[in-house]
């Protein structure tokens, strides 16, 4: 096999595969941060061997073979020839992974290697609660959640953040420190913890979804990469909890935005607004995986949450043949809703916004007026542009100019920047 074939072959079972082989090696070893060292040497290893000596016909067995075989390694290294040690060698014949080949009778190292099929769901959860652990910051979190779970590279992090590949590597190195030295066991948190650690997990896919879907900084609008990887993780966290209503909110949620994506910019990648996309280019397939997943939050539930309340109002435009045709009353009543269960900024002002559509500028100018007064939201561009368009509406052009100008200026993202700057020539 040729190398270029070898090494996509080793990315495609990495990507797949890559949260369970840390799953199962840091069960066997009780050590998360050694199970990530580790699963990154076997990945290392694979790299090298299978662009050379092809890949091996149980290939996530292969890797985990390896990384137990270096768990081995570093227990001997440091003397510790425990029960640990004792337990991991068991029928690992010496000579079988020496060098990372593969050993001598795959099938039998495959038996004696892959996870217990049982226990690949927990792995994998608890690998979500560690790596969104609230010990951690919101950087480390997002950061560890797309190395270990994700099976993404730093650099590739760090293209999707738009930050150094040192940056992330030091976050990944600090996050797994902070969880040694809290003593963060590796398992699924008991049912008295699980709301509370639930919501960090969530917090972290919606964090790294709304990144991809919308692009703080940087020249394209939307990065497919992180939002798409969001997605993927929604999905696997709605398998392994399928009772659970905010997982199932969370996952319309990110299907019913992320079916807008390809009337979201125009053929230069400029954004294309709400009332000027063509909605014949929406995924109706994704609505639909959207709206199906909203009514498993409704029927799993009492009531929706927040992440199931805001995947309601994505339905409403996802269903509506246009903006005029869209109920935005019923909006006005989900954020309503939405702004008593987990009230902030952004909730009111995008209530503002659903009330000026349903109602007229007037009714909904009082609302950002609070906010601004409140001096809710400082440097974001959201509450100027909003205001803007409000004002401008009204006819108070002065006004509006001055609040679309101050948009301009804090706005980090080049395509949203442009929006901006149109809207200010057209004013005049």
């Amino acid at each position: 096999m040729s190398g270029p074939t070898g090494r996509e072959a080793v990315a495609a079972v990495w990507r797949i595969e890559s949260a369970r082989i840390v799953g199962a090696l840091a069960r066997h070893t009780s050590d998360f941060a050694l199970a990530e060292d580790l699963a990154q040497e076997a990945l290392a290893e694979a790299l090298v061997t299978w662009p050379r000596d092809g890949v091996p016909r149980s290939p996530a067995a292969w890797l985990l073979t390896v990384g137990r075989r270096r768990a081995i390694d570093a227990f001997r290294r440091r003397s510790a020839l425990d029960e640990r040690y004792a337990a991991l060698a068991h029928d690992l014949g010496e000579g079988g992974v020496a060098s990372g080949s593969v050993p001598a009778d795959p099938a039998r190292g495959a038996e004696d290697v892959l996870w217990d099929p049982d226990q690949i769901d927990d792995d994998v959860l608890a690998l979500m609660f560690i790596s969104c652990h609230p010990v951690l910051s919101r950087e480390a979190r997002v950061a560890l959640t797309l190395r270990v779970v994700g099976g993404l590279t730093s650099d590739e992090i760090a293209k999707a953040f738009l930050v150094p590949t040192a940056t992330v590597q030091a976050r990944i190195t600090r996050a797994k420190k902070t969880l040694g030295a809290a003593r963060v066991p590796f398992r699924v948190p008991p049912a008295e913890e699980r709301a509370e650690r639930l919501g960090s997990v969530l917090s972290v896919v919606y964090l790294i979804f709304t990144e991809g879907s919308s692009a703080s900084s940087g020249d394209d609008l939307i990065r497919l990469d992180l939002a798409s990887e969001a997605r993927r993780l929604a999905r696997v966290l709605a398998r392994l909890v399928p009772d659970e209503p905010e997982v199932n909110g969370l996952l319309s949620l990110l299907e019913l935005t992320a079916a807008r994506f390809p009337a979201r910019t125009g053929p230069d990648g400029e954004p294309v607004l709400l009332e000027h996309q063509d909605r014949r280019r929406w995924d109706r397939a994704a609505i639909r995986r959207g709206r199906a997943a909203l009514a498993r939050a409704e029927q799993v539930g009492r009531g929706l949450g927040a992440y199931g309340l805001q995947a309601a109002i994505a339905e409403c435009h996802a269903i509506a043949g246009s903006v005029e045709a869209t109920n935005w009353e019923r909006i006005v009543l989900l954020y309503e809703a939405l702004g008593r269960l987990a009230p902030s900024p952004v909730v009111d002002l995008n209530r503002a916004v659903a009330v000026s559509m349903a109602q007229g500028p007037a009714a909904a100018l009082p609302i950002v007026d609070e906010l601004v007064t409140a001096e809710a939201l400082p440097n974001s561009h959201l509450l100027p542009t909003v205001r803007g368009e409000l004002l401008a509406r009204l006819g108070r052009t002065g006004e509006a100019r001055a609040e679309l100008e101050l948009a301009a200026r804090l706005c980090g993202n080049a395509r949203e920047r442009a929006v901006l700057e149109r809207k200010l020539a057209d004013l005049g």
